[in-house]
């Protein structure tokens, strides 16, 4: 048995080669042989025996055949083992395939940072210096269709601590027209203290309709019980959360409040009226905050009556995360989180104008999730204090 550890330390071997060329090629060839003796080791497990060893079955190897695969390190010509019956299935490289498991992921990759199949064929033509076929590229990349269901449907947990809720809105071809749709998107805290995609969903505009529809699948995949929702101001989005998850608190995202605000307001006013507003939602509590308001208002109501009405209008669900320690009111006042998540889902998405189809904005925001959450393994900061926090303000309802 060769060494691994005493041949990586082996000077003589690595002054065998003379130029990088010379390893690539030496790493190529590597992985040639070690694809064939995998493929001969299946075939060992398929056949239940060792070479010339007799089967119970009958039957036996029938020689080698050859093949042309590609991999990262090029394009190959490799010999796959043969069985008398022709009931060898090949895992590594399955029949009528000629693409590795990891060039196959390569190409996803590419696909999921937005680039188009012409791109990725031109992409792997240069790394490569080998064709792979558009055809080829689509069959790849439309695999995924089917792990969207899977996922989009898979069972969710009980109950969530906060859900946060948006919607983003991208340019699909339907009926020789290319109109907006929206892709919804509900993220969960979960009881580890783990952020995770709960789903998405894609409808024509963003409205509360089609929220509880949302609502209504989150249901449907498990979840009981959601203690804080937070959402942009969609109007009447509180009132169809609380017809799904009745005990659920909506706390409205401040942050699209303050945008929302400033769109009543002249240029030359906004810096002062901006810094006027954050003594609002910096207030120590609640009454504080309400004392705010009056003092904004009284100083802008006359020239500005509609942004002092949107807080009015909606106060109750603004200051909700009042009610709660600093540490929650942090994490629940804004939906910054969501919509961080949604940018990332456009510089993966940015090189379409748009899609085709409205299964292809789907792959493409489902390849888009997985890249952007890849680094969501660990809980949310300070997650132990705000695990004690809940557990106080909601004991009769979060259960570990």
């Amino acid at each position: 048995m060769i060494d691994k550890e005493e041949l990586l330390n082996n000077k003589d071997f690595y002054k065998s080669f003379k130029s990088g060329e010379d390893l690539t090629s030496f790493f190529k060839e590597l992985h040639k042989k070690a694809v064939e003796h995998i493929l001969d080791a299946e075939l060992d497990s398929h056949l239940d025996n060792e070479k010339h060893e007799k089967t119970l079955s009958g039957n036996y190897r029938n020689g080698h055949g050859t093949k042309k695969i590609k991999s990262s390190f090029g394009e190959s010509q490799i010999k796959v083992p043969r069985d008398r019956e022709g009931s060898f299935e090949p895992a590594l490289v399955p029949k009528r395939h000629n693409i590795i498991d990891g060039l196959e992921n390569i190409i996803i990759s590419f696909y999921a940072k937005g680039m188009s199949v012409s791109d990725i064929e031109e992409q792997i033509k240069e790394m490569y210096d080998f064709d792979v076929s558009t055809s080829t590229i689509s069959r790849i990349t439309s695999a995924v269709a089917s792990e969207v269901v899977a996922w989009q449907n898979r069972p969710l947990d009980d109950l969530y601590l906060i859900v946060w809720m948006d919607g983003i809105v991208f340019k699909v071809r339907e009926n020789s027209k290319v109109i907006n749709k929206t892709i919804y998107l509900a993220v969960g805290l979960n009881r580890e203290g783990r952020k995770e995609v709960l789903g998405m969903w894609l409808g024509k505009n963003e409205s509360s309709s089609f929220w509880m529809s949302v609502l209504t699948d989150l249901k449907a995949r498990g979840v009981e019980d959601i203690l804080i929702t937070a959402t942009d101001n969609l109007n009447g989005f509180t009132q169809t959360i609380r017809s799904v998850f009745p005990e659920s608190q909506t706390q409205i995202c401040v942050v699209h409040q303050i945008r929302n605000a400033c769109k009543y307001v002249v240029w030359k006013d906004r810096k002062e009226f901006s810094a006027d507003m954050k003594s609002i939602y910096t207030a120590p509590t609640k009454d504080a905050a309400k004392a705010a308001l009056d003092d904004f208002a009284a100083k802008w109501e006359s020239k500005y009556l509609y942004a002092i009405q949107s807080w009015r209008n909606n106060w109750d669900e603004l200051t909700v995360f009042f009610d709660f320690p600093i540490e929650i009111r942090k994490i629940i006042y804004t939906t910054n989180l969501i919509e961080n998540l949604n940018g990332k889902i456009r510089k993966y998405t940015k090189n379409k104008m748009s899609f085709p189809t409205d299964d292809a904005v789907l792959k493409s925001v489902y390849l888009a999730l997985k890249e952007s959450t890849k680094k969501w393994t660990m809980p949310i900061h300070n997650w132990g204090i705000v695990l004690n926090q809940f557990m106080l303000i909601f004991e009769k309802r979060l259960r570990l």
